[in-house]
């Protein structure tokens, strides 16, 4: 069965120069051009991936993102002329896989959409356990096959990269991850990812396990060394 992907994307060129690429490469693309398009075509036949422009008429990729997020994970590339690294982290953060900056050959992007929809198969069946393992007793609680962690019994709501960047810290408590590990481990299909990605994904996994009623840092910073979790 042919995989779908919804194309959003304004400039008729470019989408012209996707679509052939694509369909060639076997792919079946929706295009539209414009935000509120997206969202009707995403509800109306859930893709398999989203090739979002950050830039159309009626709004941003951002907001489509942020929409689509609200229900789904489904695989999420961010099209733009911008490249600024605030742009990109702020992509990355709302949970996109890559973000491909303007020009780009129609190729690399259909390369990097396989990859992604390679990843996304595998990781959508984890070995199998019994029971969610508690990695840090009577605190945190990590569910391999859920793919879910829960603070002192509460799930948390995590959005993709915050959970694998627990996940990995979890898995291995008190061992020191450099950000260069963490970035191979977490981003590694997102060649844009830099030390910032993480260190504002760490801020918002502080926050939300403080919410928790965690008063003392659970994660701990090394400084000039990374980051590692600690154990009570």
């Amino acid at each position: 069965m042919r995989k779908r992907i919804l194309l959003l994307e304004d400039e008729q060129a470019i989408a012209d120069t996707l679509l052939y690429a694509l369909q060639s490469e076997g792919f079946e693309v929706r295009h539209v051009g414009l935000a509120r398009e997206a969202l009707s075509a995403f509800e109306e036949a859930p893709p398999d991936l989203a090739i979002l422009d950050v830039g159309v008429p009626d709004g941003n990729g951002f907001d489509v993102c942020r929409a689509i997020r609200k229900t789904s994970e489904l695989p999420i590339v961010f099209l733009t002329a911008r490249h600024e690294e605030i742009d990109r982290v702020l992509g990355l953060e709302l949970g996109a896989d890559d973000y491909v900056v303007k020009p780009f050959s129609p190729r690399e992007v259909c390369a990097r959409v396989r990859a992604i929809l390679r990843r996304s198969a595998a990781g959508g069946a984890p070995a199998a356990v019994a029971a969610p393992t508690p990695v840090v007793p009577g605190l945190l609680t990590l569910d391999e096959k859920a793919q879910r962690i829960a603070c002192e019994g509460e799930l948390l709501a995590l959005t993709r990269y915050e959970f694998l960047l627990l996940a990995t810290l979890l898995r291995r408590p008190q061992r020191i991850f450099s950000r260069a590990e963490l970035m191979e481990l977490v981003w590694g299909g997102a060649p844009h990812t830099s030390e910032r990605t993480v260190d504002a994904h760490i801020k918002l996994l502080r926050a939300k396990l403080r919410e928790r009623g965690l008063v003392a840092d659970v994660i701990q910073t090394h400084r000039h060394m990374g980051y590692s979790l600690r154990l009570p």
